[in-house]
């Protein structure tokens, strides 16, 4: 199974890309030991910000068609998205909104796991509840969704791991969840 994953930021100290981490590794001991995973960081594809001017005068950027390209070469995608003011980060968005001038169905018919790490305790659920209102109108169908809340008590930088049974349970399921065949 190819996965493509990728936290939805550019900060470089992210929390989603701890979280990422963390669910990749234990997708390789429990899911498939034999995944092929292939990692992606938004900062490689910075863009100018989407308009429809400026799609007219230059077309669609290389950054936003490479992007496009990988999610289509993947058997399915794991995504940890920051949220920023109970929405996605500005780098996702100009990088979707480039992607979905290619094709709407930017998903290309991918299963999905989305997660979200917050510092608060609502676990990223405005930026979830998003995606999984949108994410069917864009190609995709999400397996799998996991919020972690509280952040500074529920991983351990030291281990690189969640701390807490719920937390590490969820991400257990979603995880399983790409196991699964379509419904």
């Amino acid at each position: 199974m190819k996965i493509l994953a990728f936290a939805a930021t550019n900060s470089r100290n992210s929390i989603n890309r701890a979280l990422l981490d963390h669910a990749l590794s234990r997708f390789q001991k429990e899911v498939d030991v034999n995944a092929d995973i292939e990692i992606l960081d938004l900062n490689d594809f910075e863009m100018p910000i989407y308009s429809v001017d400026r799609e007219q005068d230059t077309g669609i950027p290389t950054a936003a068609k490479t992007f496009f390209e990988k999610i289509g070469s993947a058997d399915a995608v794991l995504v940890s998205f920051a949220e920023h003011n109970g929405f996605v980060t500005a780098a996702w968005k100009n990088i979707f909104d480039w992607m979905s001038r290619i094709d709407m169905k930017l998903w290309q018919n991918k299963p999905l796991i989305t997660m979200a790490a917050t510092p608060g305790p609502r676990a990223g659920a405005n930026v979830l509840q998003t995606q999984a209102m949108l994410t069917p109108h864009f190609g995709g169908e999400i397996r799998g969704s996991v919020g972690i809340g509280q952040w500074g008590d529920a991983f351990d930088p030291e281990t690189g791991s969640l701390t807490r049974d719920e937390d590490i349970r969820k991400l257990g399921d979603a995880l399983a969840a790409f196991a699964l065949e379509p419904a």
